[in-house]
């Protein structure tokens, strides 16, 4: 009876210790974006570098963009681990351009990916924190 007692006090303590390891875990690896950020795109056509402002509630993504091109938009997309997608839709002179970015978090001010502009090609995005 000692036996299983002390079995089961093991069990219950390994349970445990998984347990909150995966929630810290799983703290650690969700990317918070909320702010501010300059992004740095190149492409054939030259480089730009549009202002992001990013309102993050658990995986949801949203805020705004600015840039020469798109003007004033807002935007939506998600965040799930270290893995960032968004995209920016606007009327530009009279056509619809989407803009969808697709990334990793790399660290607290640092992140890198694609831009996908449609018919305009993929595009390479480095970004920062203001």
């Amino acid at each position: 009876m000692r036996q299983r007692s002390v079995w089961l006090a093991a069990t219950v303590v390994a349970v445990l210790a998984l347990s909150v390891g995966s929630v810290v875990w799983g703290q650690a690896a969700r990317a918070d974006v909320s702010g501010a950020w300059t992004f740095s795109v190149e492409s054939a056509a030259g480089s730009s570098t549009p202002t992001v402002t990013f309102k993050q509630d658990g995986e949801k993504l949203t805020g705004h963009y600015s840039s020469q091109l798109m003007g004033e938009v807002e935007l939506a997309g998600t965040v799930k681990g270290q893995v960032i997608e968004f995209v920016v839709s606007a009327d530009v002179q009279g056509t619809r351009i989407e803009l969808r970015y697709s990334g990793t978090v790399e660290g607290k001010d640092s992140m890198k990916g694609k831009l996908s502009a449609g018919e305009f090609g993929a595009q390479t995005v480095t970004s920062y924190e203001l």
